[in-house]
């Protein structure tokens, strides 16, 4: 998934966020710091948001249903690895890939995946916190392999 096609996502599901937390046009333009013009004219689909909106969005509604269906996970966890082009350090305790997660490699320690929707890669250690993520593949599976010494 790129910057572009997250910027199209959340751009398109506005109005969907907006109306799942219950705020009107003016509080959510306030909310998220833009004018009630542009926020019409991102909701009609006629300007897409600014990725500093996207991001804005992504922090203050991550609990939203909408977005954690439209992205496929933790929107935060993706604006991330998209924003510093893949991280790799202990981060916070997930799920474990219970949901929108395909397992690719497995050992005693470290656990590969790849989310079924953004198509990021991930690896989470035995206790399922997030170690590091990316969008690169040979990356994601080259990390893997230092991490188990194979």
């Amino acid at each position: 998934m790129t910057k572009e096609e997250i910027v199209l996502i959340i751009s398109d599901k506005l109005r969907l966020i907006r109306t799942e937390a219950g705020y009107t046009q003016d509080k959510m333009a306030n909310i998220i710091g833009l004018s009630k013009k542009t926020l019409v004219q991102i909701e009609k689909g006629r300007v897409m948001a600014s990725w500093t909106a996207v991001i804005a969005i992504c922090a203050l509604f991550k609990d939203s249903e909408t977005l954690t269906t439209s992205l496929g996970g933790e929107p935060l966890e993706i604006i991330e690895t998209i924003a510093r082009e893949g991280i790799d350090y202990r981060k916070e305790k997930t799920l474990g890939g219970k949901v929108w997660w395909k397992d690719l490699k497995k050992d005693d320690e470290y656990i590969l995946q790849q989310n079924l929707f953004s198509k990021h890669y991930r690896i989470l250690d035995f206790e399922d916190y997030r170690i590091y993520s990316s969008f690169d593949e040979e990356n994601a599976h080259k990390r893997f392999d230092e991490l188990t010494g194979e």
